[in-house]
């Protein structure tokens, strides 16, 4: 599996000819390759994010901070006499 010879390939070619017509697959390819671009781009989006995610926690580990969020709780801090 995998492996496409040029008879293979040919018959496809026919079947996709014979399926969509000369006129229909121009518009078909232009299709795909939008939806392919469209992928590729939602793929770099998450690649970037992803290596942006690994650089601010890089950089907030080598600060030795932490973006925990400040407590309100000032009635466990307070004593009275």
């Amino acid at each position: 599996m995998g492996n496409l010879g040029f008879q293979e390939i040919l018959l496809i070619a026919v079947v996709i000819l014979v399926l969509f017509g000369g006129r229909k697959i121009p518009e078909f390819m232009r299709g795909l390759g939008k939806g392919i671009r469209e992928f590729n781009d939602a793929k770099d989006n998450v690649k970037k994010e992803l290596e942006e995610g690994m650089k601010e926690k890089d950089r907030v580990a080598a600060n030795g901070t932490t973006a925990a969020p400040a407590s309100n709780n000032t009635a466990a801090t307070t004593t009275q006499p």
